[in-house]
């Protein structure tokens, strides 16, 4: 009998699944092959394969950059390569649900993350794209208006830069809102994916804590992405939200061990794969595990945790400037959109 790796656990004896995150040709193939359900890429995940697949995806490649577009529309132009190049790898895992798996994420552009009149247009451009796109809006006040618009015409998204216990609550609001605007018109809505980027909320308080020298330890603020995550998961089920909750941007094997049991999607890089089929892990679900009292004792003395963890605490008006969010965006339109604008 072959040996049964944590992954093949988590699938097998738990409510959770996973997406896999990564665009890159040879990636998604073994992805897919450990049990991989859809596909997350961003701007800065879109461009990497555009550069390692070059030569795979050579003529459609070489057909835009013929066009001479205008910079903005070459990039969106080569992420609907790479994105639906995917979204074909995955169509299988689509048809056989019958539209609930198989999912590929294709993000607008970062840089309009409060532009409403630029983002919807390119929402639905993307949802012509293939019949399993899920369009990736940025959890802004912006965003979240796209949001609303787009499930009630039956578009579903994925709503990301989301880090934060009252991000994830007006994702699941606003989807509801969505949902009932759509049944109004006979429309079937359209599906939410509510990303947490577990990591980088972590990573964005580290640098607030030393900065601050706060008393939370850097052990301490490994356990803040798990702990807004926990809040949020008991909140969604609690509150009876039809959004799914898709975890994002682990940073260690604790981002899946201590969530596992959740029914919620976790997006995982090759890289953590390798480890989840690898290690010995915990097979025990964690998901009902409270952070130690202690911890969020110290956690708490940074109002940036606060805002972070508190169903209230902060207004959608106030996403935008998030430390985290600022800092995301700025990466996936240096570190992605702009490379795409400026391909060759």
């Amino acid at each position: 009998m072959p040996h049964q790796t944590y992954l093949d656990w988590v699938i097998h004896n738990t409510a959770t699944q996973w997406w896999h995150d990564s665009a890159e040709a040879a990636e998604l193939a073994l992805g897919l092959e450990r049990g991989a359900i859809g596909v997350t890429t961003n701007p800065y995940l879109a461009n990497l394969a555009l550069v390692k697949d070059r030569q795979r995806w050579a003529p459609a490649i070489e057909a835009v950059l013929a066009r001479n577009l205008p910079p903005e529309q070459k990039a969106e132009t080569l992420m609907q390569i790479a994105v639906t190049r995917t979204a074909e790898k995955v169509m299988p895992i689509y048809e056989a649900s019958q539209g609930q798996s198989g999912f590929v994420c294709g993000q607008v552009n970062p840089g309009r993350a409060g532009d409403r009149d630029c983002m919807l247009p390119m929402a639905r451009r993307y949802h012509a794209w293939a019949p399993n796109i899920a369009v990736k809006l940025p959890t802004t006040r912006a965003g979240l208006d796209v949001m609303e618009e787009c499930i009630a015409e039956g578009i579903t998204i994925t709503m990301t830069v989301s880090f934060t216990v009252p991000q994830a609550i007006a994702i699941g609001e606003r989807h509801m809102a969505g949902i009932q605007r759509a049944q109004a018109k006979g429309i079937e809505p359209g599906k939410c994916f509510a990303v947490i980027m577990i990591g980088r909320l972590d990573d964005f308080l580290l640098e607030v804590a030393h900065d601050t020298q706060a008393a939370a330890s850097e052990s301490d603020i490994r356990q803040a992405g798990l702990a807004a995550t926990k809040r949020a998961y008991r909140i969604y089920t609690e509150r009876g939200y039809h959004a799914v909750l898709l975890i994002a941007a682990l940073r260690g094997d604790y981002h899946l061990t201590e969530l596992a049991g959740a029914d919620l999607l976790m997006s995982i890089a090759p890289a953590f794969q390798e480890s989840f089929v690898s290690k010995d892990l915990p097979r025990e679900e964690r998901i009902d595990k409270p952070i130690p009292a202690d911890v969020i004792e110290r956690l708490c003395q940074m109002p940036e945790f606060i805002r972070a963890y508190e169903p209230h605490g902060m207004s959608p008006a106030e996403f935008l400037g998030f430390g985290a969010t600022q800092r995301t965006l700025s990466q996936f339109v240096e570190a992605g959109w702009k490379l795409m604008e400026n391909y060759r």
